[in-house]
């Protein structure tokens, strides 16, 4: 898995933790100042998190096929998980801008009713955040198995090094063999020439000295 992918998403896995703490925590709040704040902040972060999904989807679509396909499956799930956050977020904003009116309509709301919506917001946000942790523990899963495998490749790479380190000096041996097999070769030849010359001479003085003996045998009698 690409290193730049796994930093975005491990960015966004806890901004989006850190997102679905504040909505909860922002749907639990009465209308007024600090809900309108915290809404505020809860769209920036989700800005943040658009970015982050952006850079992701960039990253996994420059990586080869094999890899592109689960990276993009799994920013599909992302971008579900963002778009669900997005709505409760929304509906925070309107709920705190419509409430006034709504309460001087219904003139009290319904505890039990708001009750009811508060454990359901509470079920959603955990059901998300345990969804996020899922995601951190897989990231997490990945990254230690991609560790792994690089150690596992720099041992087997460590292990050719020497193998080829081991080669080559067996070249160099070979060659230096190579050398002096030359070298004995050439003083063998010279020697042979050297001895095809002497006997040569030799033969050439015995037939020298047998053609004087036939001469005084044949001519002086």
């Amino acid at each position: 898995m690409s290193e730049v992918f796994e930093g975005y998403e491990r960015q966004y896995c806890e901004l989006s933790v850190s997102l679905s703490h504040k909505c909860s925590s922002a749907a639990l709040l009465p209308d007024g100042e600090p809900k309108k704040q915290q809404t505020s902040e809860l769209k920036v972060g989700l800005d943040d998190a658009d970015v982050l999904i952006r850079k992701m989807d960039l990253e996994a679509r420059s990586l080869q096929p094999s890899l592109k396909a689960a990276l993009l499956a799994k920013l599909r799930e992302y971008k579900s998980d963002l778009n669900k956050l997005k709505k409760e977020v929304n509906k925070l904003a309107l709920t705190g801008a419509n409430q006034a009116a709504h309460d001087l309509e219904s003139g009290m709301m319904d505890p039990h009713a708001a009750s009811a919506n508060h454990r359901e917001r509470l079920a959603m946000t955990t059901e998300r955040l345990d969804q996020s942790s899922d995601r951190i523990r897989e990231s997490r899963r990945a990254a230690l198995e991609t560790e792994d495998l690089g150690v596992s490749i720099l041992g087997e790479l460590q292990q050719q090094r020497e193998s080829l380190l081991n080669s080559h000096n067996r070249l160099h041996g070979v060659d230096d063999a190579i050398d002096k097999s030359k070298k004995v070769l050439t003083s063998m030849s010279r020697r042979i020439s050297r001895n095809k010359w002497i006997m040569g001479s030799v033969i050439g003085a015995l037939i020298l000295a047998i053609i004087i003996i036939l001469y005084f045998k044949l001519f002086r009698h």
